[in-house]
């Protein structure tokens, strides 16, 4: 389940790897910044008409892309990307009254006259040349405008304007809208803003330092009249999705999702719209504790289907609490066997004979991608040395708080250490092994940002009865493979499997495993992006319908999020014309 940026990208590469061979290689070059214009074309030639079918194809209006790619260029795609999902979120205004059906594809052919060669994109010129001796000061001006731009996205995204000029400054006017939204998330959960007075907040940009206080002041008040422009305030003229963008999901407790497969009487039932009733089924993931506002345009974008909410320290010895919003039905389901321990000393006994008393654990918290350093390990080793036995409470509580946060077990008197990565892979439900052959440190990444394989396919149990010869399954951001595995375990068999991971590591461990297990045909896609709607057509004239559509991304990242929806609504229109 791990997908990253990837600045660079070919329409005309796919990064597809057929069976049995190894991923081919992509011509990732691009324009860099230094060809560029100051209205953000190559060398001041119009875009490839290529590069505009492509985003086309993807469900963005042609004026709509014409427009973004003369305002930020094309060399990088993520951050064109980004400004066409906030041309759909502000409306025509914002995007120069162009339509923002969004989901919709247009028909090309329509806009065939369109005039490529008398391209203009010098609407802000206002009659300077390129060259000029003002260029420093046009830079400038460029970036703060970049600036502004991405103020307003993130304002109107939910998020208090302090919030998202603290996140432009930590992480630079270049980062990708996905990625100050991860800033502003980790700023609230560190409470390092969410309580902070926008008046004490200084913003320092390192920009400013080469002008007078006269510009920057300018500029400023031309920011905030820009902001005006749009509602002015905190939260611009478009209220968030659902209250201030920060409010957490309510979530239920216990987190046992609609059935647990020890209930017995409790009996849950829901229903769905009409349109998503049967297959293609689709399965998407997501941290439970995401704010309100994402759950709310995720759950919106699936079909208003409510999510469910699962801990999965009911289903093995670790807690793990994720959200996942799904058309599978929850009836008749059943849980992988061989049964999975749920305690640490079920799954781990050795440990029980230098457990202190005073740790009362009896499950891991949620695992990490990273484990405690060696200074950490050697300072809760020298404050319990130092202490009598037991402990005084202080010191207690000290160790208990560094043993929660990185679940941390005991492997001797006074000695604390993380788990080892195949401890990690059973409590995940992976085959010993399963990501061995690559760095440690990637091998903790990758299994805390993977499916709990044993929650997953209690969830995907249904599948086994409908399709008894089979399943094609589309695995968008796959990670190491906990859907495929969960299926495998399942006894469902996989005839096709169209796997989408950017992940080098990620696939070579997913390859690894099918070559070992399975008979069907594995195809690797690297690229999220190349996975245009024709190809998803594609597939499916090639290997028939897809069974499934199964994915899920840790934290909020709205572009891919968005290509997961494109995706399967691309399945659901190929699947009705087969």
């Amino acid at each position: 389940m791990a997908q990253d940026s990837d600045d660079s990208f070919e329409w005309e590469s796919d990064g597809e790897a057929e069976p049995s061979s190894a991923p081919a290689s992509r011509n990732m070059d691009a324009a860099g910044l230094s060809t560029l214009d100051p209205n953000g074309r190559a060398n001041g030639e119009a875009p490839p008409n290529s590069l505009v079918e492509g985003y086309v194809g993807m469900g963005f209006t042609r004026e709509m892309v014409v427009k973004g790619i003369k305002e930020i260029g094309h060399s990088e795609s993520n951050a064109l990307l980004e400004l066409l999902l906030t041309y759909k979120t502000l409306g025509d205004e914002a995007a120069g009254n162009c339509s923002t059906s969004g989901l919709i594809p247009r028909n090309t052919e329509d806009d065939d006259d369109f005039d490529f060669e008398n391209w203009d994109g010098d609407d802000d010129a206002d009659g300077r040349e390129p060259n000029s001796d003002g260029s420093g000061h046009e830079d400038f001006l460029r970036e703060m405008s970049e600036k502004d731009n991405k103020i307003k996205s993130l304002v109107n995204m939910g998020f208090p304007e302090f919030e998202a000029n603290r996140a432009i400054t930590i992480c630079g006017v270049d980062a990708a809208l996905c990625v100050l939204v991860d800033s502003i998330y980790a700023a609230q959960a560190a409470g390092n803003c969410s309580y902070m007075n926008p008046s004490e907040y200084e913003v320092t940009d390192r920009g400013f330092d080469s002008f007078g206080g006269r510009k920057k002041a300018r500029l400023m008040e031309d920011s905030k009249k820009k902001m005006k422009r749009y509602g002015g305030g905190a939260q611009g003229s478009r209220p968030p999705l659902d209250g201030y963008h920060g409010e957490r999901m309510p979530l239920p407790h216990p987190m046992v999702g609609f059935n647990l497969p020890t209930d017995r009487l409790r009996s849950v039932t829901r229903s769905l719209p009409k349109q998503v009733i049967g297959p293609p089924y689709f399965y998407y993931e997501n941290m439970a504790r995401a704010p309100k506002s994402v759950w709310m345009e995720i759950s919106r974008s699936l079909y208003e289907i409510e999510p469910e909410f699962v801990d999965s320290k009911y289903f093995c010895a670790a807690s793990r609490e994720r959200g996942y919003v799904h058309n599978l039905p929850i009836e008749k389901r059943s849980p992988l066997r061989p049964l999975p321990p749920k305690t640490i000393f079920e799954a781990f006994p050795h440990y029980k004979k230098w457990w202190p008393t005073w740790d009362h654990r009896e499950q891991l918290n949620c695992f990490e991608t990273r484990v405690a350093s060696p200074n950490q390990i050697k300072q809760i080793e020298c404050a319990l040395a130092s202490s009598s036995n037991p402990p005084p409470l202080t010191v207690q509580k000290y160790v208990m708080d560094q043993c929660r946060e990185w679940n941390l077990v005991w492997v001797g008197k006074n000695k604390v250490a993380p788990l080892e990565q195949d401890e990690m892979e059973y409590l995940h439900g992976f085959p010993r092994n399963h990501t061995r052959g690559v760095a440690n440190t990637k091998r903790y990444k990758c299994l805390g940002d993977s499916f709990q394989v044993d929650t997953v396919g209690y969830h995907l149990s249904v599948l086994k009865d409908m399709f008894p010869n089979g399943v094609n399954v589309l695995s968008l951001f796959t990670g190491i493979g906990g859907g495929e595995v969960a299926l495998h375990r399942l006894g469902i068999h996989m005839k096709t499997v169209i796997s989408v991971e950017i992940s080098e590591d990620n696939r070579r461990i997913l390859k690894g495993w099918w070559d070992q297990t399975q008979t069907g045909t594995l195809i690797e896609i690297a690229d999220v992006k190349s996975l245009t709607n024709d190809r998803v057509a594609s597939f499916i004239r090639r290997f028939g319908r897809f069974e499934l559509v199964i994915g899920g991304l840790e934290g909020e990242q709205p572009a891919l999020f968005y290509h997961y929806s494109r995706i399967l609504n691309a399945v659901k229109s190929a699947t009705t014309r087969i």
